[in-house]
């Protein structure tokens, strides 16, 4: 018969009769018959992963609407014989696609290292004896033999013995958890004490770190950056292709041939596509992350970069990130006539380094700390944990004078107290209650003079345990919230450990359980969220579900995790900061991986990131202004000339001024600000717009200045208008690439030097004429102080419309 498969927290508590039915297993373990059956059925214990053609995944990017639009343009151009603007569009769809294909195979890499963390062996019963397997090959109903060290491979449920483990990686609880008989043990977690005898309940992808590989594979934050790329480029062409319908109609009214209608349109397109947008995308986000790597900020997904300039919240897991995943002793209360020193040696006492025990570490860690006097001390034996009576033990030699120490839950070490006064009872009961609503786990301690198991314990006192905060944790929440950026705590752990550390850090103690979000609506949800600091005993879809709830209201999200449990919340989130000690996995799912302990460079990171969005807003302006200048120019030109205002040659020059020399924008010099950034898209096309009609009206005056001062043939005017917008562009970027008056900042070395030097190249261009019709250069020189004053003047314009925009 098969076995029953149930989710491994059913079998919590379940007799172990139930479990044996349920799973068709024995105390003999499964046969290798069997064992090869159940593979067959349920498949091996790794983590399966559908194979996707890289070369179909690669041609997927030449398909789609930015795709379509380059390759429109490109087929015309080769219809009408413009074969180098043909392979420079051809050249930048390529560049494009391979920049998407690399960062799409990066994604995959949290999968891989979760397959990984299977790649184990484990002592299984086989046959009736105890033999080494490859962790693959575990199936329901199989018996393990798991002991100090060990990483569990698959849930299993604890038939005997007792054990303490570490599963701070999948849960996010901070303190080491005892699991008896009749518990279960997550896949991932690590045997810190004991050894037990476990059967397999759930393997793969059913098991608790299986379900959270299923999250990260289907985690995907929606990039509100590509988003609002496609919305510009979407409303450009609108305006490209309705002027270009435009002006084609007024061609065939006044009988135009085929070839100089394809390259009317030809020129709206080339004028209209933003063609160099992903490859400045790129570049800017690029030189973000360089300057971030420089600072031990290792940026994983470059479109995150730029996205999280808008970030408004920012989920913060606990262990691991806000403190410091090490168990430490918090507060020591000693009682009687005994002193704090004296219970904090005799614990010290009690603890042995080299069985590696976090409480023992912990304890003796914090007798040096507080620079207990030792010396005349000396441990003569020591018993570690026992299941039986759930305490160590210890001898010890004091000032020549022996003692029996021993060291427990404080119920268990009261029980060995028997003449303990009532009141001193209940002041230890109340000490207990009171660190336990702190979210301190409690050891107690108590001695015995002398050897006899006979004579009288005395309490001596309890000790506090807990994951203290990291140093920088408070002042770095404090920064990130006065960058306007609301946060908010995740963790595992229960909620009053939560609400204290909480707290502490100010983040707040507002701290619900994650099980309260369940049967509610998804207003209710949302409202719950709204109103809180932060959730405790969350789960990884917990995680994951709170950061999507946040999305679907328009927040921007940013989340910090260590662990395999924050892995799916991290990839889903716009900004995924996995921290310096965090597990692979979760640098793998994360968008920014943070090299140096401590939390400080999420600042820097949110600071570069808000100058990666004022340069990337500074293209956005520069390319919609100039847009509007070009369809505007081009389509009142050819109402007024019957021909185009510039030849196709002269475009592509001009394309290559726009596009290429505009790059240097991302090595600008820019001021981040002190709340989150948003693309207020109508604000900025509304003013790109006015700005586009003016620099269209300059253009427009300096052709009938052409025509009626300078008396230039049609060939020569197009290269006086070439010129005209050439020049504009650089002056333009002067002007946006400021939101205060363009003096106000010094642009970088950079950009002044290659605007400078287009400027320049452009203005021999027109003299020389090898390329184009020459000018004189009077003529230019006249076009230069034109484009000069203008310029001064439409920056008091700027002005007024960034401020009546909010841009």
């Amino acid at each position: 018969m098969e076995p029953e498969m149930k989710a491994t927290n059913e079998y919590r508590s379940m007799a172990v009769d139930a479990v044996m039915k349920a799973l068709k297993g024995n105390t003999g373990g499964l046969s290798e018959a069997e064992a090869a059956e159940r593979l067959r059925k349920f498949g091996p214990n790794e983590i399966q992963e559908a194979k996707k053609n890289p070369v179909l995944q690669f041609l997927k990017r030449y398909w789609g609407p930015m795709p379509w639009l380059l390759e429109f343009a490109m087929a015309l151009t080769i219809f009408v014989r413009h074969y180098t603007e043909a392979i420079l569009i051809f050249v930048l769809l390529t560049v494009n696609a391979v920049i998407g294909f690399v960062q799409s195979r990066n994604s995959q890499k949290a999968v891989a290292l979760l397959k990984k963390q299977l790649q184990i062996k484990t002592k299984v019963l086989r046959n009736g004896q105890w033999v080494l397997r490859d962790a693959k090959d575990l199936v329901p109903g199989d018996l393990l033999n798991l002991r100090l060290g060990d990483l569990v491979p698959a849930d299993v449920y604890v038939l005997e013995g007792e054990v303490s483990v570490d599963a701070s990686a999948l849960t996010g609880e901070s303190l080491p958890q005892d699991v008896s008989p009749a518990g279960v043990v997550y896949s991932g977690s690590i045997i810190k004490r004991g050894e037990t005898k476990a059967m397999v309940v759930n393997t793969a992808r059913n098991t608790y770190f299986g379900k959270t590989v299923s999250l990260v594979q289907i985690a995907k934050p929606t990039s509100k950056q590509q988003k609002i790329m496609f919305s510009i480029v979407k409303y450009m062409m609108y305006l490209g292709v309705a002027a270009s319908a435009v002006v084609t109609c007024y061609a065939l009214v006044i009988h135009k041939d085929l070839m100089s209608i394809l390259s009317l349109i030809i020129v709206f397109l080339m004028g209209a596509i933003p063609v160099a947008l992903p490859a400045v995308m790129t570049i800017v986000q690029a030189v973000g992350a360089l300057n971030l790597s420089k600072r031990g900020v290792l940026v994983t997904r470059l479109d995150s970069l730029e996205d999280a300039a808008s970030i408004d919240t920012f989920c913060f897991d606990k262990t691991g990130t806000i403190t410091q995943n090490e168990l430490s002793v918090t507060d020591c209360a000693a009682f009687g006539s005994f002193h704090k020193d004296e219970a904090i040696r005799f614990a010290a006492l009690a603890s042995k380094a080299e069985e590696m025990d976090a409480i023992d570490t912990a304890i003796l860690h914090y007798a040096q700390t507080e620079k207990v006097d030792a010396e005349q001390c000396r441990q003569l034996s020591y018993l570690p944990f026992s299941p039986a009576n759930k305490r160590t033990e210890a001898t010890a030699e004091i000032g020549g004078v022996k003692f029996r120490i021993f060291k427990g839950a404080p119920q268990i070490i009261l029980k060995l107290c028997a003449g303990i006064e009532p009141q001193m009872k209940k002041a230890v009961n109340d000490a207990v209650d009171a660190y336990s609503t702190r979210g301190y786990r409690t050891i107690a301690v108590a001695v015995r003079q002398g050897e006899e198991d006979g004579a009288a314990c005395k309490f001596v006192g309890l000790l506090a345990l807990s994951d203290p905060p990291r140093e920088d944790s408070g002042e770095m929440i404090r920064e990130i919230q006065k960058l306007g950026i609301r946060t908010l705590m995740l963790t595992g752990d229960n909620q009053a450990i939560a609400r204290e550390i909480a707290g502490q850090v100010g983040i707040g103690t507002r701290i619900h359980s994650a099980k309260e979000l369940d049967g509610l609506s998804h207003d209710e949800q949302v409202k719950l969220i709204d109103n809180c600091d932060g959730f405790a005993e969350v789960y990884p879809e917990d995680k994951f579900k709170i950061v999507q709830l946040l999305q679907t209201e328009g927040h921007m999200v940013g989340m910090t995790g260590d662990g395999v449990n924050d892995s799916p919340a991290l990839k889903q989130a716009e900004l995924g900061t996995a921290v310096s000690a965090a597990t692979d996995v979760a640098k793998a799912s994360a968008s920014v991986v943070l090299t140096k302990p401590g939390l400080s460079e999420i600042i820097n990171t949110i600071d570069v990131s808000r100058q990666t969005y004022q340069r990337m807003l500074t293209w956005v302006i520069n390319k919609i202004t100039k847009v509007v200048e070009v369809v505007v120019l081009f389509t009142a030109g050819f109402f007024w000339m019957h021909n185009m205002l510039i030849s196709l040659l002269g475009m592509s020059l001009l394309v290559f001024a726009n596009d290429f020399v505009t790059m240097t924008i991302a090595s600008d010099n820019v001021r981040s600000t002190r709340t989150p950034n948003s693309w207020k898209m109508k604000s900025i096309i509304s003013a790109s717009l006015c700005l586009g009609v003016l620099f269209a009206l300059e253009d427009l005056l300096v052709a009938y200045i052409g025509v009626s001062y300078f008396h230039l043939n049609y060939e020569m005017l197009c290269t006086l208008v070439m010129l005209s917008l050439v020049f504009n562009t650089q002056f333009r970027i002067l002007i946006v690439r400021e939101r205060q008056h363009f003096w106000s900042s010094v642009p970088s070395g950079k950009l002044l030097g290659i605007s400078l030097l287009a400027i320049v190249a452009f203005a021999l261009l027109g003299v020389l004429g090898d390329l184009v019709p020459a000018l004189a250069w009077q003529q230019v020189a006249i076009l230069l102080g034109i484009g000069v004053c203008f310029m001064v003047l439409v920056d008091f314009v700027k002005y007024g419309l960034f401020r009546l925009f909010h841009v």
